[in-house]
């Protein structure tokens, strides 16, 4: 059995995520552990998800960064132009100048990660 752990400061705890059909957690999955765990009704537990993940994805769009205290740090970083080249032909591409996403995990999310592969 697979455990969540919530954010200590909302006052909610550990949860027991019971059946995982595939490897990674979903947004659907996260509104249904809201409905079952905290007792929000599945349309205010899918909206306060969804809420959640457009607050995150407008503070990258204008550049901010986000800070999620015991997770980690989302950054916008903006990758200049270079050259590439096309694996199967060998020509030269041209890469445009681009922004990514980057994450950087707190170093109490990698404390409990490697305390995980420890006991396993």
């Amino acid at each position: 059995m697979m455990m969540t752990m919530l954010s200590d400061e909302i006052g909610v705890g550990e949860f027991a995520v019971e059946s995982l059909e595939s490897p990674a957690l979903t947004k659907a999955q996260l509104a249904d552990l809201l409905f079952e765990q905290i007792g929000l009704n599945k349309r205010e537990s899918k909206d306060m998800i969804d809420a959640f993940f457009d607050l995150i994805v407008q503070s990258l769009v204008t550049g901010e960064d986000v800070k999620l205290s015991s997770f980690g740090n989302f950054q916008i970083r903006t990758k200049a132009p270079r050259p590439g080249r096309n694996p199967r032909t060998g020509e030269l591409i041209p890469i445009e100048a681009r922004r990514v996403v980057t994450f950087h995990a707190s170093s109490k999310l990698k404390e409990q990660i490697q305390g995980e592969v420890k006991e396993s």
